[in-house]
């Protein structure tokens, strides 16, 4: 099993293998990732160390709790960019968003709103609530198919309700939703269940997209030490990650 405190690493290993984290909350002060410019700048320069080439930053756009849209995450990616212009970083900064599947995105497909995707397949990152499912999850996604738009499940493995019904993960693939899971859920910071759901979600090569979903120091800290664990890179070698199909 996964642990962060495996003996098992290696400090030559990094995560420049994925290439692309298609899933981070480092935006400032738009979310409940970064606070400050600062530590956006900070965080972009640890993730480049940790060998990343391509970062998609994906607010939560959240109704009547982060009240986010594309002109709000757009306006402040340019911000961004413009910083790591001038301080000549060499990474790519993009932005798409992480959406509450609920009657208010379901209305934004409806209406033919702007959705923020990335990738030439036309990425859209969903999540569910973690105390109960979307009522209306597989009409999003059927509904995000029919209209040219590639959905893609963030951190399934972190959905509590669903733990006991390991099929539904199975199911969701067959309908042609793509699975993302968390770094993170491997190291056991969300504990013990949803560890083990990551793992079961990479035995069975459900998974692909390997995502930070990175908020904070304290992530970032847990990252770095994670990206140098052999075992996790002996295992993730096994699936057909998408990520590199980023850059």
């Amino acid at each position: 099993m996964f642990s962060i405190f495996s003996k098992k690493h290696d400090e030559s290993l990094d995560l420049s293998f994925l290439q692309a984290d298609m899933h981070s909350h480092l935006l400032p002060q738009i979310d409940d990732g970064s606070e400050s410019m600062d530590q956006t700048i900070h965080f972009i320069k640890e993730m480049k160390v940790l060998g990343y080439k391509k970062l998609i930053c994906t607010p939560h756009i959240l109704p009547d709790v982060h009240d986010n849209n594309p002109t709000i995450i757009l306006a402040k990616l340019k911000e961004v960019q413009e910083v790591i212009s001038n301080q000549k970083i060499d990474i790519t900064i993009e932005a798409a968003a992480e959406y509450m599947v609920g009657p208010e995105f379901q209305q934004t497909i409806n209406n033919n709103e702007e959705i923020l995707c990335f990738g030439k397949e036309k990425f859209v990152l969903i999540e569910m609530s973690y105390a109960y499912p979307s009522q209306n999850i597989e009409q999003v996604i059927f509904d995000l198919m029919i209209k040219g738009y590639q959905p893609i499940l963030a951190h399934p493995e972190r959905y509590n309700y669903l733990l006991g019904q390991k099929n539904v993960f199975e199911s969701f693939v067959q309908k042609g939703c793509l699975l993302q899971m968390n770094l993170l859920s491997l190291t056991g910071i969300y504990g013990k269940p949803v560890m083990m759901a990551a793992e079961y979600l990479m035995k069975k090569k459900l998974i692909s997209f390997i995502g930070t979903d990175m908020h904070h120091q304290g992530h970032l800290n847990i990252i770095k030490k994670f990206a140098t664990n052999k075992k996790f890179h002996q295992k993730v070698q096994e699936l057909n990650l998408l990520n590199q199909n980023l850059i």
